[in-house]
């Protein structure tokens, strides 16, 4: 999931700027035809109906007799709305411009959002070293231990050296905190870099398969994504990650890196759930817009985490009150995890 004004202000731009799909260019605009366009669209390419355990159908038996040549403009989006928040996929979200938009799966986004201050564990907890210019990323030493900490508000790295300057500066802790709370995600390859700094082992750590027919079990062949360790040095000491229910997307792509690793806990609470990227632009022909998922990420067992997320190996979860009385629990817990665990203090 999301923050709500980060995800809206993101999705605009990227529906002004990716390719489009223009459905039904010849049909009528009407009502009950842009419905069946968008239900059909769906059914035959959104990729996670069976991973998710979702009956379609049903949804067509339930909104289909809502919608007549009489139905108004926002009876009919409040419908598609309602179709789409039943499959809870942030990666799935329906747009009209300049009027409304919505993202499935979004529901927690606002309360989560309360719960992480950046600035709280700056001024509270860090000795910081470096950090990007809009903090995308910021790492040190916290403060009177031997604890390194990474904060990674995306996945995106330009330029890989700066991820060694990282290892460099703060891999002699005896430990180090990457926290993933308020993660939006990005770039998998970024994830995948990172990641192969921390590498302990090389080996398959998901595949990924994208739906290519009008069957709800049609998906292309397999492609393996590996493990493999990048750059001069690698930390191969405790690593804990931090994470929350908005942590989606690439974010996700890489915790299933770094979980494959030994000496590796997530400590938080579960995440999105989200994996598959998202197909090109669809328009109706009354001008909605919209996107979904087109692919399924299966473990190397060949089971899903899509729609369950990351479960945390400790779960916990900050209040607005504990930021507010400059408390961060979730990475105070993850000080008491080292100490109890490994000695590290």
């Amino acid at each position: 999931m999301k923050n709500i004004i980060f995800l809206f202000a993101l999705i605009t731009l990227s529906l002004t700027g990716c390719q489009k799909m223009v459905l039904g260019e010849d049909e009528a605009n009407n009502p009950e035809n842009n419905f069946e366009l968008f239900w059909n669209d769906f059914d035959r390419h959104y990729a996670l109906f069976g991973v998710r355990g979702w009956n379609w159908d049903s949804i067509y038996t339930e909104f289909r007799p809502q919608v007549t040549q009489q139905s108004l403009p926002d009876e009919l989006w409040d419908i598609q709305r309602q179709m789409i928040a039943y499959l809870d996929d942030s990666h799935t979200f329906i747009y009209r411009p300049g009027v409304s938009f919505f993202a499935s799966g979004s529901e927690e986004d606002e309360r989560t959002a309360t719960e992480f201050s950046l600035p709280l564990i700056i001024d509270k907890y860090l000795e910081t070293i470096d950090s990007s210019s809009e903090n995308e990323y910021i790492y040190g030493n916290c403060t009177g231990r031997n604890i390194g900490y990474l904060y990674l508000g995306g996945m995106k790295i330009e330029d890989e050296s700066i991820i060694d300057d990282m290892i460099t500066n703060i891999g002699d802790n005896d430990a180090i905190i990457i926290d993933l709370r308020n993660n939006t995600g990005g770039d998998d390859n970024a994830g995948a870099a990172i990641a192969g700094r921390f590498a302990d082992h090389e080996g398959l750590v998901y595949t990924v398969q994208e739906r290519n027919g009008p069957a709800h079990t049609d998906f292309a062949g397999k492609t393996e994504y590996f493990l493999r360790r990048q750059g001069p040095r690698q930390f191969l000491k405790p690593v804990v990650l931090l994470t929350d229910y908005i942590t989606v997307s690439a974010a996700e792509v890489f915790l299933i890196y770094m979980s494959s690793r030994e000496q590796t806990t997530l400590i938080g609470t579960p995440t999105s759930g989200d994996f598959s990227d998202t197909s090109m632009r669809r328009f109706l022909p009354n001008g909605t817009e919209y996107q979904y998922s087109i692919m399924k990420f299966l473990l190397p067992d060949g089971t899903s985490i899509d729609g369950t997320g990351h479960i945390p190996d400790l779960f916990i979860r900050n209040s607005a009150e504990d930021i507010a009385a400059e408390n961060d629990r979730v990475l105070e817990r993850a000080f008491t995890f080292l100490f109890e665990e490994y000695g590290i203090e």
